[in-house]
């Protein structure tokens, strides 16, 4: 095994790990009815938000200078708090059709790392460009929530957002390779799970509110 597959191999294994974390407290969670309530009314959505927030941008500003220990800490912690709102998905939508839409956002999540990973193109120069459309992306979604609640505004968005972190897989594989030279061997692993467990968590989110069925 060279050492591209075996970096890989780690970062695969850290974002499975993060990926298990956050849908087994969401699901575990969403089995007592009354601690969601509780968590929702008591602690509320926006105070969970905003601390895995936080973790994000305190991650990704003091990576270089955390130890690989705190950097796995740091990462799990955020998988764990991202479990706690999606509890609420356990509720709202069936479970065959989470199911569903799990398998579909991992066959696209693989098809277009395998693109970022073989092909010849340098795509890390789209980095910013993404970075701007995202950025525009969530401030309409914002406008859209609290002014014009238009549901034809949600699509769009919602559609253009699939798109983005589509876009950021491949970029983000491309990376990682340079996280690593960075960052070291583990750290670098762990930040690029980071990376493409944020891209999948939010590319599954998307597809869920445009195909998934609720109760």
């Amino acid at each position: 095994m060279n050492d591209n597959n075996l970096v890989f191999s780690k970062v695969y294994m850290w974002m499975f790990i993060g990926l298990l974390t956050t849908f087994v407290t969401g699901y575990s969670l969403s089995l007592n009815l009354e601690l969601v309530y509780n968590l929702i009314m008591g602690i509320g959505i926006l105070p969970i938000i905003l601390i895995q927030l936080g973790i994000a941008i305190f991650f990704s500003v003091r990576i270089t200078k955390m130890s690989s220990i705190t950097a796995k800490i740091c990462f799990l912690l955020y998988s764990f708090i991202t479990g706690l709102t999606f509890s609420v998905l356990f509720l709202i939508y069936e479970m065959g059709s989470i199911i569903m839409v799990f398998g579909i956002t991992s066959f696209l999540f693989l098809l277009f790392a395998a693109y970022g990973y073989f092909t010849k193109k340098d795509i890390t120069k789209l980095g910013p460009m993404l970075f701007m459309v995202l950025i525009g992306a969530i401030i309409v979604s914002i406008v859209n929530i609290f002014i014009l609640r238009n549901s034809g505004v949600d699509l769009f968005l919602s559609i253009l957002f699939i798109l983005i972190f589509l876009g950021f897989i491949i970029y983000d594989i491309q990376k990682i390779k340079t996280w690593v030279l960075t960052m070291g061997e583990e750290k670098g692993a762990v930040f690029g799970a980071f990376q493409l467990y944020l891209d999948f968590i939010n590319l599954f989110i998307r597809l869920l509110r445009i195909i998934g069925k609720q109760k």
